[in-house]
């Protein structure tokens, strides 16, 4: 059992950059990959990041390649998204998601651990 708790959203204006956080319970997190994911109002959640456990591959969406990193702290049992020149429609709920899977990391059918997601605001 894993449980997540995201941190680090807020109000930011275009352009401005953010650190999110999600901070992981248990011993074998560096047995789980990570995904981020993010969801707007009236929309479908989306796939933001990942990071594979076995080999540390990363994924990115082709909206935010070149604008967000993800990386992660097996020490502090920590996945982070640093993401950078942000723009209005990165404005959503962002949620960080776990799961042993090494395959498939760009869907939410993938992780069965989620946690309560943050907010980020992007204003123009």
């Amino acid at each position: 059992q894993v449980q997540l708790v995201e941190s680090g959203g807020g109000l930011v204006q275009a352009g401005d950059s953010l650190r999110l956080s999600c901070a992981a319970s248990g011993r074998t997190f560096r047995r789980y990959s990570m995904g981020w994911f993010r969801q707007a109002p009236g929309k479908e959640r989306e796939s933001v990041a990942a990071i594979n456990w076995n080999d540390g591959n990363t994924y990115y969406s082709d909206s935010v390649k070149g604008r967000f990193t993800i990386s992660r702290d097996n020490a502090k049992n920590t996945v982070y998204l640093q993401m950078n020149s942000l723009k209005p429609e990165d404005t959503a709920v962002y949620y960080c998601a776990a799961d042993r899977n090494m395959y498939g990391l760009g869907s939410p059918m993938s992780y069965n651990y989620w946690g309560q997601g943050t907010q980020v605001t992007v204003s123009s």
